[in-house]
């Protein structure tokens, strides 16, 4: 039996840093993920399974909440 998982938008940031995580684990540590570049973050993200936000709604504020998200979410994980 499957759980209902609802779509995640721009500002679910915690959602999206727990994807991101899960996809690419321990292979970035906080350094790496602050110097990932924008451009590919964005792609990363409009990759997420039921991820439903657009393209052109992102914006650098969102990729930053994101950026910081995912180093929290990579902090809680070293523990």
């Amino acid at each position: 039996m499957s759980h209902f998982e609802p779509p995640i938008n721009w500002s679910d940031y915690e959602d999206i840093a727990l994807k991101l995580y899960e996809r690419f684990g321990d292979e970035f540590n906080e350094g790496r993920i602050y110097r990932v570049r924008f451009t590919d973050l964005l792609e990363w993200v409009l990759e997420i399974p039921r991820f439903e936000g657009k393209r052109e709604e992102s914006n650098e504020g969102h990729l930053e909440m994101i950026q910081s998200a995912w180093v929290y979410e990579w902090r809680d994980n070293q523990k």
